[in-house]
């Protein structure tokens, strides 16, 4: 694919967070961009608008323009499910799904793609965001909404290209990196990966790719990382950690006025020099090694290692440690990433979108480090049939620093067999780790709505938590 070239794309399920995210980037290189998708409201709506770009909410065959140079479609769909998909992949002009497209730009470039179970869409925001402001004028895509960015992506002139880069359904076989952050490995995706050692393949096999002279940047507290990736990788390995042995260590942690603050100690190779004593070479370490103070807007333990790995790949990339101090201090996230959308009658309304036992655990951990004596209510909106089933026990014990917590009725992917287990299933296991704790089943979002409105009192903290549209439950709320 040569981006130069091409005048005009057509993007078939275009509201997808992935998709939306590709969308602006094509748009912003000067080609025109239109789509297709449901009528459904996604988060994606106003990037989409504000970026110019026209969606038909319907999905027709006769959509599709026939002076189209490139069709590019949504993997949730395919020609047996999607009109437009069938007649796409039959006819003349070139359809591709999403992640070859962004495969095909990603190589093109010198592609960094930040990868793992969590924390993805903070990390890829955060480097771009910190390289940009460095004068390193990167190109970014993120899958969500990055304020600082006034929505999705980052085009610049410089060959680097920053990719928040997905696993599931083996997405990451397209790309062929110069650099990869790899924050974490935790099974997930159980509806296309039967098991834990097919889940974990998949970034081994990514890391394999890294060239002699590209370098990854891993987190060494992931037991499972710190076992594959030198092993792996034939670049340059650099790790970060707080609690091991790494080449980046954080340590004395803590929080006031809901900023983190941390230091971090660089290892060097004190060994390789000539040192007339002992104590000479302790003062070289010493000296060399500490990289001093920093501090950060975004909550909770995760965000301190999605600090490390930002670090780390900006002095791989020979970013002043000045503009890496400074900037990092500035980035205040992205959408749905433990976003304060607002109050309703005094309570505060905070949006995540955690859909992870994994994540749920380190959100809640984030939200009581800024309100460790509120009441906090979680609304919980499952993401899933098979993810819920396959880890029930996880998701069940999550809920430690929660008061109260409200199960949605499950929102299941249209791609998967729904069924096998219920909103109710979790509730009743919720209950059994959780006996003191109010835990209530309210199915849908206008109910849960209604709930809030005649039960949320001033100074209660309500996290909405899904991977789905519980978010719309604050918006309305709010408005």
């Amino acid at each position: 694919m040569d981006i130069t070239k091409l005048k005009k794309i057509y993007m078939i399920g275009i509201k997808g967070v992935g998709m939306t995210m590709l969308a602006q980037f094509f748009a912003d290189n000067g080609i025109e961009i239109i789509g297709s998708d449901t009528k459904e409201i996604f988060m994606t709506d106003e990037v989409l608008k504000n970026a110019g770009i026209k969606v038909i909410e319907e999905f027709d065959e006769n959509n599709i323009p026939k002076d189209a140079d490139l069709i590019v479609y949504s993997s949730s769909y395919n020609s047996k499910t999607n009109p437009e998909v069938a007649k796409a992949v039959t006819g003349k002009t070139r359809a591709i799904p999403y992640a070859i497209a962004l495969g095909e730009v990603f190589n093109q470039k010198y592609g960094i793609a930040v990868v793992g179970s969590h924390g993805k869409t903070t990390t890829t925001a955060w480097l771009g965001f910190v390289l940009e402001q460095a004068g390193k004028k990167p190109n970014v895509m993120v899958g969500s909404v990055v304020p600082q960015f006034n929505g999705s992506s980052l085009v610049n002139t410089s060959n680097y290209l920053i990719v928040e880069a997905d696993e599931y359904q083996n997405k990451l076989q397209y790309f062929n990196p110069k650099g990869v952050l790899l924050n974490n490995i935790e099974y997930d995706h159980p509806d296309y990966f039967p098991n834990v050692e097919d889940y974990q393949n998949v970034f081994i096999d990514f890391i394999k790719k890294i060239p002699s002279k590209g370098f990854l940047v891993v987190n060494f507290d992931d037991e499972t990382i710190n076992k594959v990736a030198k092993v792996n990788c034939r670049g340059h390995v650099i790790s970060y950690a707080i609690n091991n042995t790494a080449d980046f260590m954080a340590y004395d942690i803590s929080q006031q006025d809901g900023q983190q603050f941390f230091k971090v100690k660089m290892a060097v190779d004190a060994d390789a020099a000539d040192f007339s004593d002992q104590k000479a070479k302790e003062d070289f370490n010493k000296s060399q090694s500490e990289l001093g103070s920093f501090s950060i807007k975004l909550s909770g333990i995760h965000n301190i290692y999605n600090a490390l790995a930002v670090i780390a790949a900006c002095i791989e990339l020979e970013v002043d440690l000045v503009d890496i101090r400074k900037n990092l201090a500035e980035f205040t996230g992205t959408a749905r990433r433990m976003q304060k959308m607002g109050e309703y009658k005094g309570a505060i309304i905070i949006d995540d979108y955690a859909h992870h036992p994994t994540e749920i655990k380190a959100t809640l951990n984030g939200v009581r480090q800024l309100y460790p004596k509120n009441n906090l209510k979680v609304v919980f909106h499952p993401h899933t049939f098979t993810r819920t089933l396959a880890l029930l026990d996880d998701f069940a014990s999550s809920f430690a620093l929660a008061d109260e917590v409200i199960v949605l009725d499950i929102y299941g992917s249209a791609r998967e067999q729904q069924g096998g287990v219920h909103a109710k299933d979790l509730l009743e296991k919720i209950k059994i780790n959780y006996p003191a704790k109010k835990i209530i089943h309210i199915p849908t979002l206008k109910e849960v709505e209604t709930y809030l409105r005649n039960d949320l009192k001033k100074n209660e903290v309500v996290v909405l938590m899904g991977a789905g549209d519980v978010f719309r439950v604050g918006e309305n709320l709010i408005s």
